[in-house]
């Protein structure tokens, strides 16, 4: 009786114990039905974002717009966007006009100038590095959903 006790032990310990601690999956179909269940949440501003999960000095969320943006400045964060549906003009480098300090390290602003611009659209992949002014500009009738890694620096 002993080593069969002994053999059920051993194999508890066995068993996978879950996933490891900072490791998640987002499934393809969960990302895609963020356009859907943020497009009743947008605001005055064209966005509605969901905070999704945050691991050591990254962290992760979600944006849909439908409208053109605020002009944006991490001085301590870079974005990571990965286009799931729609698109838009992505403007980015430049300087900000007016730009209010809204947060610590974080302002915003209506828009930019001097700026690049480049389209963005399904499947595309961003990186922006931290102190670098962008802006997502939507046409009129169009959106845009993004799954954001924001690593700071």
């Amino acid at each position: 009786m002993r080593p069969i006790a002994l053999c059920l032990i051993a194999a508890g310990f066995a068993l996978p114990a879950g996933d490891a601690p900072g490791f998640y999956l987002w499934k393809s179909a969960e990302l895609k039905a963020f356009s859907k269940t943020l497009a009743p949440k947008v605001n005055q501003t064209h966005v509605a974002s969901q905070a999704l999960n945050s691991f050591g000095n990254y962290s992760f969320m979600v944006a849909h717009r439908e409208g053109p943006g605020e002009a944006e400045y991490h001085a301590t964060q870079a974005d990571v966007f990965f286009v799931q549906s729609g698109e838009a003009t992505l403007i980015y480098g430049g300087a900000m006009r007016d730009g209010k300090t809204t947060a610590p390290n974080e302002m915003r602003a209506a828009s930019i100038t001097g700026g690049m611009e480049k389209k963005i659209g399904a499947g595309d992949v961003v990186t922006i590095p931290a102190k670098m002014p962008h802006q997502l500009k939507v046409d009129a009738g169009q959106q845009i959903t993004y799954f954001v890694v924001k690593v700071t620096q």
